[in-house]
């Protein structure tokens, strides 16, 4: 297994952090929404500034990249400008806070409240992430995150550990001081160590708050690309565009940032015919996760998505990852297949992550052919 460095914290708008390409610059919009003007001035700032490459994460954010040091400072006045930076790294850090993108007015409400009260709540691990996922049925629940507000099978409010099959019913008006006395209580009982911890490897090691009785209401399937009651989702061939195909996107609507690599634009009715968008469920890319690879990413030993392109209409069940090293970003969880690149080549994993041990070791990407190996 090829070695990699594991931060231990994700980059933010005023924390970026250094990659192949420059500083990745990470922006949480608040309530994971944006005016069409926001959105467009986003995209304008990110050509301004960076190399005109935004990303989309697996929570809900945006990435910008290839931006300079000496841009930096000239990047952040124009999101503040947006409204759409925190007056501080450490409340930046606070507000990493998942909101379905489905949700109705009672839910915004409740996440607006975890919002305010975030900002006297107590520092917690890089990670560490609240969803607010408060519609009929949950529709979070493979997303990371560690407290969680949902709805039981009766419509009433619960508050959840990750970890935990069941939850502490709660009120609305109390939810958001509940899930901040929550992480304080993660925190008092050790798990947090040297900055880092997360919610459900507290609970494997057999502890858990009290009052937990509630079962959460059945999981809603994810989307998929297409018209939705809300307006219409597009999903991002590796959920990365030009910062040209966003401000488009903006003049069609709002727009609402989803956890699955998706745009919902809000009230469309017609899907928009822009390159790089995936709009059909069935395309072969939907079923392929791929890091930035090299030389976007430093500690990438190869390029990954011209492979991951030419492989996606081999591999028809489950999911294909790829991964410039074993630590795996893009799809910390198993996959049917993984690549991993290395120094001497691609190690080839069945039904398992990018650290687990490979079967095949050292393949040429020119050589990889997934119905000669599968």
């Amino acid at each position: 297994m090829s070695g990699f460095t594991v931060q231990g914290w994700c980059p933010g708008a005023l924390r970026p952090m250094m990659s192949g390409d420059g500083l990745v610059v990470r922006v949480r919009p608040p309530l994971g929404r944006m005016t069409p003007a926001q959105a467009q001035g986003l995209a304008d700032a990110a050509m301004r500034h960076g190399n005109g490459l935004i990303d989309l994460s697996a929570r809900g954010n945006l990435q910008l990249r290839g931006v300079s040091q000496a841009n930096h400072a000239a990047l952040i006045a124009d999101l503040r400008a947006l409204d759409l930076v925190d007056d501080d790294a450490q409340a930046e850090a606070r507000r990493n806070i998942l909101v379905t993108p489905f949700a109705n007015a009672e839910t915004l409400a409740l996440a607006r409240a975890l919002t305010q009260a975030l900002r006297q709540g107590p520092d917690l691990p890089g990670k560490f992430g609240f969803a607010v996922d408060t519609g009929k049925a949950p529709i979070l629940q493979d997303i990371s995150a560690d407290i969680r507000l949902e709805r039981d099978g009766a419509g009433g409010l619960l508050l959840r550990c990750d970890g935990m099959a069941y939850g502490l019913p709660i009120l609305p008006d109390a939810a958001a001081e509940q899930a901040v006395t929550l992480a304080r209580w993660f925190l008092a009982q050790g798990g947090m160590r040297d900055g880092r911890g997360r919610m459900a490897a507290l609970i494997a090691r057999g502890l858990a708050p009290q009052g937990a009785t509630a079962a959460p209401a059945a999981a809603q399937r994810r989307p998929e690309p297409g018209l939705q009651p809300e307006g219409v989702l597009v999903a991002l061939e590796f959920g990365q565009m030009q910062a040209e195909t966003l401000h488009a996107l903006a003049g069609l609507g709002a727009l609402r940032v989803t956890p699955w690599r998706m745009l919902l634009i809000e009230g469309a009715r017609a899907l928009p015919r822009l390159p790089g968008l995936i709009l059909d469920p069935a395309d072969p890319l939907r079923r392929v996760e791929a890091c930035t690879g090299a030389p976007g990413c430093l500690q990438a030993h190869a390029p990954l998505r011209d492979l991951a392109r030419r492989l996606a209409p081999q591999h028809k069940a489950g999911v294909l990852h790829l991964s410039g090293c074993a630590k795996g970003c893009a799809h910390p969880g198993r996959a049917a297949v993984t690549l991993v690149a290395t120094p001497a080549g691609f190690d080839l994993i069945l039904n398992g992550t990018a650290q687990d041990a490979p079967g095949q070791r050292g393949l040429a990407a020119q050589d990889i052919d997934l119905k000669g190996l599968l």
